[in-house]
C-alpha cells in the first residue's frame, strides 16, 4: 500500500563538486526536472554546516547576488527542504564529520516560502525528525516584514537578517524588497518583536560592496540601527560572479570597519568566503540561464564605484 500510495524520494542526486578549502556543492534534481544546490561547509572547530535552498532560482532580485538573476521558478516544498539535509548526512558525514548545523540560506528568500520553511524546521528540530538544536539551525531573510513576524511567533529556530546597507537609499537600490518593507520599519520590527523573546539574538549579515556600503559613516550607521536589539552581526566578504557590477571591500577595509563595530560594543565577525572557486559561496549558487532579471539603475553619486569595478 505504501509503495503505491507514497514517494519516499523527493530528490535525486546529480553531482557533488569539492571546492579547493574542502567545501562541498551538491546538485540535486527535483521531480519536475529542474535543479537546486546545497552546500556543506566543513570548519577545522569540529562544526559542519549545511546550506539549504528554499525555492528554485528567487523572487527578490538583490543585485549582488547570482541566484537572484534567475527569477523564481517555484517554492520548495518542506520535503525537499528537510531532504537536502538529509542527504548531506547520509553523502558526507564520513568525509566531512557529523552535520552540527543547519542555515536556511541556499537558493531562494526562505520567507517568501514561509510556511514550508516553518514545517521543515520543525522537522529538522523535532526529536523525531532531524533532531537538530533550535539554536543550531537559521532562517536568513531579506526583510520580509509580515512574514518575520510570523516567524518569529511559530518557530524557536534562529533568524538572520540580510542588511548590506544602512540608508534607504542604497538598500533601495541593491534590494529592492527594502521599497516593499522599509529599513526603519525592518528595524523597529526586530525591536519589538525580540521583547518577547527571551535569550535570543538576531543575526544580522552584511555583504561589504567596495565603495557602496564599507564607508566608516556606514559602520556608525550600522551601530545606530542595531542599537537595543540583541544581535550579532557578520562581515560578509561579496563574491564575485559573471554579471555582477560589485567588487569585494578589501580585507584591510573590513577590518578596519569591524573594529568601529567592536570598539561600539557591537558583536562582531569577518566572515571569508567559502566554496568560490566552484561557485558555491554566499551569493554564487544557481543558473540564470538566457532570461535574467534586471539590473537596477545604479544612482548617481555610486556610478564612480561601479565603474571603477567594471
Amino acid at each position: 500500500m505504501l509503495s503505491e500510495h507514497a514517494e519516499f524520494r523527493a530528490l535525486s542526486l546529480k553531482d557533488i563538486l569539492t571546492s579547493s578549502d574542502g567545501t562541498r556543492k551538491i546538485l540535486f534534481m527535483l521531480d519536475d526536472g529542474l535543479v537546486i544546490e546545497t552546500v556543506v561547509i566543513p570548519c577545522n572547530r569540529g562544526r559542519t554546516t549545511v546550506c539549504v535552498s528554499s525555492q528554485v532560482g528567487c523572487a527578490m532580485n538583490c543585485q549582488f547576488c547570482y541566484t537572484g538573476r534567475m527569477g523564481l521558478k517555484r517554492h520548495l516544498t518542506a520535503a525537499e527542504i528537510v531532504e537536502q539535509a538529509v542527504f548531506a548526512r547520509r553523502l558526507l558525514s564520513s568525509e566531512v564529520g557529523s552535520i552540527t548545523n543547519v542555515v536556511f540560506m541556499g537558493m531562494g528568500e526562505p520567507l517568501h516560502n514561509v510556511e514550508n520553511v516553518i514545517k521543515a524546521a520543525n522537522i529538522m528540530v523535532h526529536e523525531q525528525g532531524l533532531h537538530f538544536s533550535p539554536r543550531k539551525v537559521t532562517v536568513s531573510t531579506s526583510g520580509l516584514v509580515p512574514q518575520l513576524k510570523q516567524f518569529l511567533n511559530e518557530s524557536n529556530c534562529a533568524l538572520a537578517v540580510s542588511l548590506n546597507a544602512t540608508t534607504d537609499e542604497v538598500r533601495n537600490w541593491i534590494m529592492p524588497i527594502n521599497r516593499k518593507y522599509k529599513l526603519g520599519l525592518l528595524i523597529e520590527t526586530l525591536r519589538e518583536e525580540l521583547r518577547f523573546k527571551n535569550n535570543y539574538k538576531v543575526l544580522f549579515e552584511y555583504v561589504m560592496l567596495a565603495g557602496v556600503n564599507d564607508s566608516f559613516d556606514d559602520a556608525k550607521r550600522l551601530i545606530g540601527l542595531v542599537q537595543g536589539i540583541p544581535c550579532k552581526i557578520n562581515l560578509i566578504s561579496f563574491n564575485p560572479h559573471c554579471g555582477s557590477q560589485f567588487t569585494p571591500t578589501t580585507d584591510e577595509k573590513m577590518i578596519e570597519f569591524r573594529n568601529i563595530l567592536a570598539g561600539a560594543g557591537c558583536t562582531v565577525f569577518l566572515r571569508l568566503s567559502r566554496g568560490d572557486d566552484q561557485m558555491a559561496a554566499c551569493g554564487q549558487l544557481g543558473n540564470p540561464g538566457a532570461i535574467q532579471a534586471p539590473l537596477l539603475r545604479v544612482p548617481e553619486k555610486f556610478q564612480t564605484a561601479i565603474n571603477a569595478s567594471i
